[in-house]
């Protein structure tokens, strides 16, 4: 087996991420150096969408890439951009387990037991705007930082409640801060949330037979499918936009859900299609162009021009 180096960021989440992908391929008998990469929006403070936006926390990653210094980049599926990146191609999306949000708060059992006008902490627009859907009179709140420093925020007042994703939480075994598992009915996730993306250069064959034994279908057509809805909507990772792509264990039909709301909460469409997992990019554009004839590009705009 060759030598692989894998790019990361420095959190500890994405260390996390890194080394297990590491322990992977050290099991299959490979030698493995993990690089870490500091990406704009790892430096940088402020809400994501005023420091750049898509790509904040992929681009210097993608760059090294490309630039040899590292063979596999590991991303968190949500932050990767749809775009593609010429040079480059996504080779493996290991098992998805969580891919929901959760609610973290010593006020309340769930969204609608908040306290009226509670002061809730997210990063999130396709949050914010879900979460203001059910709940007008909450008070939604920016935060930044990595799930400690959000985690603390919480715990010294400064925040009635906040909303993460369920799959970090789990696998830094903070199992005890999950208060409540928000549902699909109330919030659906972000394009590719709770999956790992293993991202390398188009033309590396060894890496890509290193990496196949991890790529699990599923997962794969899945967040695929979800990818090409927002890429077809030319959404963004930042904008109001949430999907959810599943396969039916019987019938083995992949189902995407897919949503847009508008940020003040006010305006929400949905809509729905299903097939082969196969015609997974397919389904994705099925439900994107159902999306746009109900208004999803007014509602992207409006919320990108305004930050709501």
């Amino acid at each position: 087996m060759p030598a692989i180096r894998i790019g990361t960021r420095g959190s500890q989440l994405a260390q996390w991420q890194a080394n297990w992908v590491a322990d992977q391929l050290r099991t299959a008998g490979a030698v493995v150096e993990i690089i870490h990469i500091a990406t704009q929006g790892d430096v940088t403070q402020g809400p994501l969408d005023s420091i750049g936006g898509r790509g904040v926390f992929t681009t210097e990653i993608q760059a090294a890439l490309l630039d040899n210094r590292i063979d596999v980049a590991v991303h968190s599926l949500k932050d990767l951009p749809t775009e593609h990146v010429a040079g480059l191609r996504l080779a493996a999306v290991p098992h998805r387990e969580a891919d929901g949000d959760v609610l973290i708060s010593p006020k309340a059992t769930d969204v609608l037991s908040l306290p009226h006008e509670a002061i809730v902490g997210t990063g999130s627009m396709r949050r914010k705007a879900q979460l203001l859907h059910l709940r007008r009179d909450l008070q939604i709140r920016d935060i930044r930082g990595n799930l400690d420093t959000r985690l603390r925020k919480l715990d010294d007042g400064h925040y009635d409640a906040i909303v993460l994703a369920e799959a970090g939480l789990r696998r830094l075994e903070l199992y005890e801060r999950i208060r409540h598992v928000i549902p699909k009915t109330q919030m659906l996730p972000a394009v590719g949330q709770g999956a790992l993306g293993l991202e390398i250069r188009e033309n590396d064959a060894v890496a890509a037979n290193v990496l196949a034994a991890l790529n699990h279908e599923s997962s794969y057509f899945s967040v695929l499918a979800e990818r090409s809805m927002l890429r077809n909507l030319r959404g963004g990772c930042l904008a109001p936009v949430g999907a959810w792509g599943r396969i039916d264990g019987e019938k083995q039909l992949l189902q995407l859900d897919g949503v847009v709301v508008s940020g003040d909460g006010h305006h929400k469409i949905s809509a729905s299609a299903c097939g082969p997992p196969n015609r997974a990019e397919d389904i994705g554009r099925q439900v994107a162009d159902q999306l746009a004839i109900q208004g999803a590009e007014r509602l992207i705009a409006f919320a990108r021009a305004t930050g709501s």
